[in-house]
Parts: structure tokens; C-alpha cells; sequence
């Protein structure tokens, strides 16, 4: 086995595991808790939760 057949799978592998990440992060069933950790940095300002929380509502009533 040479160098450039190493490389290669190395290559293979890094490309599975890329495409890995890819579905896990857009799958359907994650999307719910990656909105509540897209909020986070807001979990302290009461003024700013309000106003996420009214845009989540009307939202939920657009769907």
C-alpha cells in the first residue's frame, strides 16, 4: 500500500463522516431542540424571551 492509496481512504473516511454530521445536524427530529438552542443566549434578557416567544407563537399559528 503506497501513500496515495492511504490518502485516499483517508479521504473516503473523512467524506463519510462530513456527510454523517450533514444528516445528523438536518435531520427532521432534531429541529425542535436546535430552535431551543438557538434561544439560549437569550434565556437571560426577559424583554428579549418575550419577544421570541410571541414570534414563536404566531408561528405556530401560520402552520
Amino acid at each position: 500500500m503506497d501513500i496515495g492509496t492511504i490518502r485516499g481512504l483517508g479521504t473516503i473516511v473523512v467524506m463519510v463522516g462530513f456527510i454523517g454530521v450533514l444528516l445528523w445536524a438536518y435531520s427532521g427530529k432534531r429541529k425542535h431542540r436546535f430552535d431551543e438552542d438557538a434561544l439560549l443566549p437569550f434565556a437571560d434578557d426577559p424583554v428579549a424571551m418575550k419577544h421570541v416567544e410571541k414570534e414563536q407563537a404566531s408561528r405556530s399559528n401560520k402552520e
